[in-house]
């Protein structure tokens, strides 16, 4: 789920500062629709049911409304604390803002933050916050709290007047307005050993340790992570003080590897050979066989100490299981996503924008496209994207450079960035997904791609389908049997094509037709009309839709017999009916076309409403 924090506006007139508050926050403005027509990354209808959604997906939000309202809408949402995401209420003036949930999973920090933007001011109420200007519950990223079921009963000890003793080096803690001394009852440890856990007091974990890990191809995700967690234990460290899983880059799409990260709840670094081998002189275990192998003499203690750093050093050197070895490095910082070594494994995010308008594009797509440093397109699906590419490195392609595009997406992504590559309608219906698994599956020619790139991360996102909105226009076309057809000849031979629209006029199917016409060619349409005319009604409704969810939208309906080449242009999605397809006018004089399923011949399903399979 994103983590980018929520704007919510309900009016035009607070969308400068939401805008201001979004990009100190590197969050997003969420417009009503109803009030805010321009300038909102995110629009939305309902207040209540937004909000559970953003509050649901674990969202900070900071919604520019009156307190009590904004209590009021979350109110059903109300459950686990420890869970719930920073909530923020800010004045329509940015006098006031009030952390009023997750105070300690960062929203007093926010509020103090957005109020120095404002010039408002934060009202904290958090006893320890206020106090000792830090949360002992919530500890900084690169930190884990051991024990944190004691962490009321000490904040409430500590606000009452005793004192804390320090055990080891914490500068979140040091720094703070704690009541430090060397004889505090109450004591703050910090170390990441196993049985470390105070009496009376807190436990903090720098997530500082790193596990160096080599595996052989395949090799079961349990194997490794018993291998890892029986490392730690042998060493007498915590889990929880791991912050880092990493090994060499040829490893980067070794399930175990990450089955091992996830596990621990850590992110995973990958090191080429030299860099690997030039931890040489410090490795416990060298060997010449694994030199042979991948070009390096040690994978898992090369790994610990590439990532460990000169600073840092080797605590427990390589174990092995059958088939994996484990080392344990000590960096001497924990480790935070500003500071990770290595190259994390690419990531290729194939997304479906739809027809372009942004109530047609997915959350998931958002979500990628905002997790994503790098966008790779052609440049008008970029532009339709707005402010969500706002901060991207872009990477614009003309039309015809499909293979080009797609190849450059996918090494971009080999060299460990997030990429997403940016297609129109679905990813995977006449688009760039299948150009991905067709590069994938002819990677090791003379023109493959590089090693880096056949090991990224890929997912693939659906999107509305010129299809799909063409039909949702013009009523429901598609109700029964149906299938798509490019005119274009420029990939598929014109005999394939003659003989698939054959086929399906054969058939009676309801057709699409993508690309039925272009610049130069414009005898394809208006051969497989008259082909179609051979197989059903002349009077069979044909659906014309051009410029679908962009300004310019016109549908039209005309009859089979009437279809004009010339009314047609690139930007048209031609959907054909069937001998079954009909048209009903409504009182508004709109013409909707659908095509029956044959519910009617079904014995009191209409009178019923009882509806089966998909068209429910």
């Amino acid at each position: 789920m994103s983590t980018k924090p929520a704007i919510i506006i309900l009016s035009a007139s607070t969308l400068t500062m939401a805008q201001r508050v979004a990009s100190e926050l590197g969050g997003e403005v969420h417009g009503f629709s109803k009030r805010v027509t321009d300038g909102a990354d995110v629009t939305f209808d309902d207040v209540a049911a937004h909000l559970a959604v953003l509050f649901q997906e674990g969202r900070p939000i900071v919604a520019v409304m009156a307190t009590g309202a904004l209590i009021r809408l979350l109110a059903p949402q109300l459950g686990d604390k420890a869970v719930e995401p920073p909530v923020v209420a800010l004045a329509e003036d940015g006098s006031v803002v009030v952390p009023l949930l997750g105070g300690h999973h960062g929203a007093n920090d926010m509020a103090r933050q957005i109020a120095g933007l404002v010039n408002g001011f934060a009202a904290i109420t958090t006893a320890g916050d206020i106090r000792f200007g830090v949360a002992l519950d919530q500890p900084p990223e690169g930190w884990a709290l051991g024990n944190p079921e004691s962490a009321k009963r000490v904040m409430a000890d500590l606000v009452a007047g005793e004192s804390a003793r320090l055990e080891g080096e914490a500068p979140w803690l040091a720094d703070s307005s704690l009541p430090l001394s060397e004889d505090g009852g109450i004591v703050l440890v910090v170390s990441d050993a196993a049985d470390a856990v105070p009496r009376r007091g807190l436990l903090y974990r720098p997530k500082r340790l790193v596990l160096g890990i080599g595996c052989e191809r395949g090799c079961e995700p349990e194997e490794v992570l018993a291998l890892a967690i029986e490392s730690l234990s042998e060493a007498g460290l915590s889990p929880q003080a791991v912050g880092l899983v990493a090994s060499i880059d040829v490893k980067a799409d070794e399930a175990a590897l990450h089955h091992v990260a996830r596990h621990l709840g850590c992110p995973v670094r990958f090191f080429d050979a030299a860099m690997l081998e030039a931890e040489t002189p410090r490795l416990e275990n060298p060997s010449d066989i694994v030199f042979e192998e991948v070009g390096c003499h040690g994978v898992a203690e090369g790994a610990a100490l590439a990532s460990a750093g000169s600073s840092g050093e080797l605590i427990s050197g390589k174990r092995k299981s059958r088939r994996a070895t484990c080392a344990i490095g000590r960096a001497e910082h924990p480790f935070t996503v500003g500071t990770l070594p290595g190259r994390a494994r690419g990531r290729l995010f194939v997304v479906g924008i739809g027809p372009g308008s942004d109530g047609w594009r997915s959350p998931e797509v958002s979500q990628m496209v905002s997790e994503s440093t790098d966008l790779v397109g052609y440049s008008l699906y970029l532009d339709l994207l707005g402010p969500l590419a706002s901060g991207k490195a872009r990477h614009d392609f003309d039309l015809g450079k499909e293979e080009a595009r797609v190849r450059h997406a996918m090494e971009l992504a080999g060299e460990g960035r997030s990429v997403a590559l940016v297609c129109s309608g679905d990813a995977g219906i006449y688009a760039m997904a299948t150009l991905v698994f067709e590069l994938l599956d002819k990677a090791d020619g003379p023109e493959g791609l590089s090693d880096g790139a056949r090991r990224i991360e890929i997912a693939v996102s659906p999107g509305i389908s010129a299809l799909q909105a063409a039909a949702a226009r013009a009523g429901a076309p598609l109700g029964h049997d149906f299938c798509t057809i490019s005119l274009s000849d420029l990939l598929t031979p014109w005999e394939d094509i003659q003989r698939r629209v054959t086929a399906a006029g054969e058939g009676d199917f309801v057709i699409a037709f993508y690309n039925p016409v272009s610049r130069k060619r414009r005898t394809q349409l208006a051969w497989a009309r008259d082909k179609l005319l051979e197989h059903r009604p002349a009077s069979s409704p044909v659906i014309l839709a051009t410029n679908l969810g962009r300004e310019g939208e016109t549908i039209r309906v005309v009859p089979l017999g009437d279809l004009n080449v010339d009314d047609v242009d690139m930007l048209t999605v031609v959907v054909v009916g069937s001998s079954n397809s009909s048209t009903v006018q409504t009182g508004d004089g709109k013409t909707w076309v659908y095509t029956p399923r044959g519910y009617a011949r079904k014995e009191g399903t209409v009178m019923t409403n009882t509806f089966s399979g998909d068209a429910a």
